[in-house]
């Protein structure tokens, strides 16, 4: 009997056979669409995610740039004391806000108002964080209420600060050395010269090294029994006890 045109030819079983991973050979393409009929949902949701990913740093780094534009303009506006306190409340996290607090403090230090300076430094430093500017606020919280009369407050302060082994070498002999004045003309010699020594040992070469011996030239000699609690009538000619900001006089 002749086979129909419906019948499959004797021995053709072509169409019988299912391509997965149990089949023997699978070429790449074979390979290709076994993953892709089962991971396809998978490659799908994952290209979403890092897509929206990359879209999303994008637009971060985009905002980010705009505002940090924004916290510039803004900074350069603002002149007075008035407008750098708002400055500072509208952008308390910018590192700007920490030089701007550094400015109002410098701007009350020049006029004289030393407690209002010292309150601005402080406020100044913990906003300035790791940038250099945060040490000239902590020597300025430190050294605005000795230009006040206010031994009492600055002299831990100073003394913290000079024997801080992290603090910028500049500010911690500069420290020492206003520390050496203190002690010098309350005619604690020893104290003086033990300020003297820390100064010339912290920055050799600076400025306030300088300074440092030729105050120690001044310094009377003491016997080491005595040195502890030797005192003496403070030195005709007194070293000055300034602090020079960078920018100001």
């Amino acid at each position: 009997m002749a086979a129909t045109a419906s019948q499959t030819p004797a021995g053709d079983d072509r169409n019988l056979v299912t391509i997965d991973e149990n089949y023997l050979a699978p070429t790449f393409e074979d390979r290709l669409q076994i993953f892709w009929s089962k991971h396809s949902r998978t490659v799908w949701t994952l290209t979403g995610i890092v897509a929206a990913v990359i879209v999303g740093r994008y637009a971060f780094e985009t905002y980010a740039a705009y505002r940090e534009r924004q916290v510039r303009a803004d900074y350069a506006a603002a002149s007075t004391t008035a407008q750098l306190q708002a400055f500072v409340q509208t952008h308390p996290t910018a590192i700007l806000a920490g030089v701007a607090q550094l400015r109002i403090a410098d701007d009350a230090y020049a006029a004289g108002n030393y407690a209002s300076a010292r309150e601005a430094y402080a406020a100044a430093s913990p906003l300035l964080a790791d940038h250099p500017l945060a040490a000239r606020a902590r020597l300025g919280a430190a050294f605005a209420p000795l230009q006040g009369g206010d031994v009492t407050t600055a002299k831990p302060a100073l003394e913290a600060l000079a024997n801080d082994t992290t603090f910028a070498r500049a500010y911690r002999a500069e420290s020492a050395y206003h520390l050496a004045v203190l002690a010098r003309d309350a005619g604690q010699v020893a104290e003086a010269t033990r300020w003297v020594e820390l100064v010339t040992s912290v920055e050799p070469q600076g400025a306030w090294a300088n300074r440092a011996n030729q105050m120690r030239e001044s310094l009377p000699v003491v016997s080491a029994p005595a040195a502890a609690a030797a005192t003496v009538p403070a030195p005709a000619a007194a070293e000055p006890s300034s602090v020079t900001f960078p920018g100001k006089p």
